[in-house]
């Protein structure tokens, strides 16, 4: 068959294999450099491919993409933990759940969270001491997942936030765990890690039927997003089952937590790191005069977006995703036959130096109107594309303008430390080591200057 070029292996590309596994980014980029952004090898008894060109990916994600579906390990794996919500399911259950769910986040419907999304950041930074030093990256995640919990479940649920933070960070672990284990180790097995991911999944189910149970007995419209699951009809008029609404729910707070919080982290490196691009975010955002943003204040803010598309490109939380082809289909010009594995690399196809002058640069004014729509659409795609593209991203690109603005909007923050930490590619591409800042709260430190200019005078 004729196949891209790629690596030869003595050894049924186990040994490649497993050096992709533990340095997946540094693979990639080395695939790219020897034998181009559309390589392949042969991994045990698996045609395994490794695309960098936004052509073959256009290609998978929209042109063909009735020849591919998710990669079954990747539902055995994240299965366990969301069912078969939008992300595992596949075909005409697919298509079903995404037409019963789009309504969810209708434009108007998400709206209603902005005041939601800024109380719950805004009581959560006035915890915050002046001075005080800590990973912001941690403090996000505890905001988003009170901005999901709340969105979602229509509740602060403040009596298990830190339950279900620790719940979400453990599935999470478990699930890069296994999604790189070479040999399946069965759940029933009693070790010491399967058993925190049995007690954390049984934890979110317990707190998730709750809520369903609450629904079902009572008021059905509370305004948040399991009343619409609930309520959502198909073309027949048929509901969603406890089951699926259940794994829809699972599927979303995990999207909602860990995805939104490690984008922010990286986020708030990339504008303290570079002190024009946060001079520049700060007159945006002080334009607004004090007052608590609003949904309608986004449209004041466009720097404050880019700067998050910006982020998204050097430093997209879903680094990579595979697919599995399902007949034989031809990709630019190569044979790739059923049951092939394809991996698509965002990571890699956003700093393409074709497609992103300097792309190493942290630049927001890439993604200014004028030259964003220069922009190859599939060199940069942080939200998947096609048909199955995220259908949260508009919820989640006005959750972080929503953050970032009541955040700056209050405080000055400063690096501990202007190194860019490490990459961490888990299930999210994590800042290794976190984002560590200090606090000053601007009231505080503009009393600080008045001081200062007062003895100096």
């Amino acid at each position: 068959m004729n196949f891209p070029p790629g690596p030869k292996s003595k050894f049924f590309g186990i040994d490649i294999g497993s050096r992709f596994a533990r340095d997946p980014l540094p693979m990639a980029q080395q695939f790219k450099r020897e034998y181009g952004d559309f390589a392949y090898m042969k991994l045990a008894k698996f045609h395994y491919f490794v695309v960098s060109n936004p052509e073959i990916a256009h290609e998978i994600l929209v042109k063909k993409a009735k020849s591919f579906q998710k990669w079954e390990r990747q539902k055995q794996v994240f299965g366990k933990f969301n069912g078969n919500g939008l992300v595992n399911s596949d075909g005409d259950f697919w298509r079903r759940q995404r037409k019963m769910m789009q309504p969810v986040f209708h434009h108007q419907r998400i709206a209603a969270y902005a005041d939601d999304m800024v109380s719950i950041t805004a009581r959560h930074i006035s915890d915050w001491s002046d001075g005080q030093t800590f990973d912001i990256g941690g403090q996000i995640s505890n905001i988003t997942r009170d901005i999901v919990a709340k969105t979602l479940f229509g509740t602060d649920v403040k009596e298990e936030t830190e339950k279900i933070g620790s719940a979400m960070h453990i599935i999470q672990e478990m699930a890069f765990r296994e999604f790189g284990e070479l040999v399946h180790v069965p759940d029933w097995l009693p070790l010491a890690h399967k058993r925190r991911e049995r007690e954390a999944i049984q934890f979110m189910d317990t707190v998730i039927q709750r809520f369903i149970d609450e629904r079902r007995t009572g008021e059905m419209d509370k305004d948040d997003l399991l009343s619409m699951l609930l309520l959502s009809e198909d073309e027949n008029g048929e509901h969603m089952s406890d089951q699926q609404a259940r794994d829809e729910a699972m599927t979303l707070f995990i999207a909602g937590y860990e995805t939104t919080s490690t984008a922010l982290a990286w986020a708030f490196y990339s504008i303290l790191a570079n002190p024009e691009v946060e001079a520049t975010l700060q007159a945006e955002i002080d334009a607004l005069n004090g007052a608590m943003p609003t949904m309608a204040d986004l449209a004041r803010l466009p720097y404050t977006e880019m700067v998050i598309k910006e982020t998204l490109r050097l430093y997209p939380p879903t680094w990579s995703f595979p697919r599995e082809a399902i007949e034989d289909v031809k990709l630019g010009g190569y044979d790739v036959p059923k049951g092939s594995i394809m991996t698509l690399f965002p990571f890699v196809i956003h700093r393409d130096p074709r497609y992103f002058d300097d792309p190493l640069t942290f630049s927001p004014q890439r993604f200014s109107a004028e030259n964003e729509t220069t922009i190859h659409k599939y060199a940069y795609f942080p939200f998947g594309g096609g048909p199955r593209v995220c259908i949260g991203n508009s919820f989640a690109m006005m959750e972080m303008r929503l953050i970032l603005a009541t955040v700056f909007q209050q405080l000055r923050l400063q690096l501990v430390s202007q190194a860019e930490p490490k990459l961490l590619p888990l299930v999210t591409l994590l800042p290794e080591g976190g984002v560590r800042v200090t606090v000053n709260r601007r009231e505080a430190q503009a009393e600080t200057n008045a001081v200062g200019e007062m003895a100096n005078s």
